[in-house]
């Protein structure tokens, strides 16, 4: 090896030094301007309402009213196909029945099933649960991922080697591809966490079969966990879970970013790739572990959970940048379109605590909700603002999974894992009734320079 090796990683660090500098220098938008020239900055309007994009059958995240121009926050409500989410759930978990599967078909389909129904689809879901031949050992075990999120889009980006009509976009293959990727994504999960912990955590490699009378959350569980054992109130929670997760309107990022590349004409396995990538992002579903590391921040913090004060004073130095992670953001409250509350929020929230009773992560949940009680007053006294604010969803999502013996690597792909049906049906919805390849305006503000020949440069 010559001499010059170890300086070689500075010597890369000081070029790329050197081209960021020059790289800023050239690439700064006066703030200003956006005001200015009234652009629409997350295609939001200015009282934070979402620029219309386009119109869906499939769901409708209700947050907010417009009387006579202005904004007015309300009790949110979360509808799929027209059906109240709260309904769904309630209903579920009233007559203990896994609902994720009925939900799955709710979204595509757009009715609710029956009896005869929804058993005809769990078998048809059930028999494509299996990976392709040669898949798990070729594109998961010889290729593993520190990053689950990662590695699920690259194995939903190989399916395409598999699929003899990967461009088709007919409704038939649509529907096919839909199926085979929402059955087939938790075997991708667990398969790709399994390989993971063998080749970066030195644990043994344990790979379950798939048991077909399994519902898709008891599947999950069963997979995931050496003695294949859980509860059945375990496994109704993660059901909830997943039905809470599996569809958030078309305006949410990863949604968007699935039409979009849907307008574009892709194939389905790029589009769903895409979506993961968005849901990945910290200010997406990536949430649930940033909340978990607030938490954690907090319980070193704050000596006496059960102190207000204290536990205000720390959410204060939080905001100040002073603890935490330095962002100056309190994890879990605030929502895009959610005012008053995030329903996802109120529904977890009740029946998690009916499992955390009396347990170690008890604590854990009363010391959530003093933050979620806390941080409007917070908030509004730091930033001078009077706006609405409550907890969203991913408040109690990562504490919940935490409760559940779930690692926080599958926090973010159980997200994926539920929200792939929403996405399937967006993009099919897309496919029907787009018609155009999705193409917003960005301005250019830049002045017309005069061309200058490389000997005058």
């Amino acid at each position: 090896m010559p001499k010059s090796a170890p300086n070689y990683g500075t010597r890369k660090k000081a070029a790329i030094d050197i081209l960021c500098k020059e790289f800023k220098k050239n690439n700064h938008i006066e703030p200003e301007l956006f005001s200015t020239l009234d652009v629409k900055r997350g295609l939001r309007n200015a009282d934070g309402t979402g620029v219309l994009a386009g119109l869906t059958l499939i769901c409708n995240v209700h947050g907010y009213v417009i009387d006579e121009g202005e904004k007015k926050p309300i009790e949110g409500e979360l509808i799929y196909r027209g059906y109240n989410i709260k309904d769904i759930v309630n209903d579920c978990m009233k007559n203990k029945r896994f609902g994720f599967e009925e939900v799955i078909y709710l979204l595509l389909f757009g009715t609710l099933p029956n009896e005869e129904e929804i058993k005809y689809f769990k078998n048809v879901l059930a028999m494509h649960r299996e990976l392709p031949e040669g898949f798990t050992e070729d594109v998961i075990l010889k290729k593993p991922s520190k990053n689950i999120m990662n590695k699920m889009q690259s194995a939903l980006l190989s399916m395409y080697t598999y699929d003899d009509y990967a461009d088709s976009t007919t409704i038939e293959q649509e529907l096919r591809k839909a199926i085979e990727i929402i059955a087939r994504i938790p075997t991708i999960m667990i398969s790709s966490y399994q390989a993971k912990c063998k080749t970066y955590d030195k644990k043994s490699l344990v790979l379950h079969p798939i048991n077909p009378q399994e519902s898709i959350a008891q599947s999950i569980l069963s997979t995931l966990r050496l003695d294949r054992k859980y509860t059945p109130q375990e496994a109704h929670l993660l059901d909830m879970m997943l039905m809470l997760h599996a569809e958030h309107g078309g305006g949410n990022n990863s949604t968007f970013v699935c039409r979009c590349l849907t307008s574009s004409g892709t194939d389905a396995y790029s589009a769903y790739a895409g979506a993961i990538g968005s849901l990945k992002g910290p200010k997406h579903g990536g949430a649930n572990n940033k909340v978990m590391l607030m938490l954690n921040d907090i319980k070193q913090g704050v000596h006496n959970w059960e102190d207000k004060d204290e536990i205000r004073n720390y959410l204060c130095k939080i905001m100040d940048k002073k603890a935490g992670d330095g962002s100056g953001l309190i994890y879990g409250m605030g929502h895009a379109v959610y005012t008053k509350s995030d329903p996802r929020a109120l529904i977890l929230k009740k029946y998690a605590m009916e499992l955390a009773k009396g347990t170690e992560y008890e604590p854990q949940f009363k010391l959530l909700q003093n933050i979620e009680a806390l941080s409007p007053s917070v908030f509004a006294e730091k930033k001078n603002d009077t706006k609405v604010i409550s907890a969203n969803v991913d408040m109690y999502s990562g504490l919940v999974y935490k409760m559940l013996g779930i690692p926080e690597e599958l926090f973010t792909p159980l997200f994926a894992t539920a929200r792939i049906a929403g996405w399937a049906a967006h993009r099919m919805e897309e496919n029907l009734t787009g018609g155009r390849i999705i193409r917003p305006a960005y301005k250019a503000v830049t002045k017309e320079i005069k061309y200058k020949p490389m000997s005058e440069r």
